[in-house]
């Protein structure tokens, strides 16, 4: 029996010097294959506390093999820093749930 939303991490590539590059979400395998298809070329992100959104590309290999499984994009960077959510310290970033609004549409919340 499976749960009711996607549990996430904030994720940087190490590159924080530009605001929004290099963040995002990173998914654990089981929520990715239990809430994500492979044939959507992205998914819709809304942010809780706001009336943003953003598409986010997962239409590439890396996102779907067993390492990476990163949502990557500016806005989730932006949105990030704006709430004083990044940069984290090291070791300890923040945690988020992904609730599905409808099939490719989740509502971000903070952890």
């Amino acid at each position: 029996m499976g749960k009711d939303v996607l549990t996430a991490t904030a994720w940087c590539n190490g590159s924080t010097s530009t605001c929004g590059t290099g963040y995002g979400f990173k998914v654990d395998k089981g929520d990715r294959d239990q809430f994500l298809k492979r044939e959507w070329r992205t998914i819709n992100l809304r942010f809780s506390d706001t009336d943003e959104c953003c598409d986010v590309n997962i239409d590439k290999d890396s996102f779907w093999n067993d390492a990476c499984r990163e949502l990557i994009s500016r806005s989730i960077g932006a949105w990030l820093i704006r709430n004083g959510l990044a940069p984290w310290q090291k070791g300890n970033p923040p945690k988020f749930f992904l609730k599905p609004l409808s099939e490719d549409t989740f509502e971000v919340a903070v952890g």
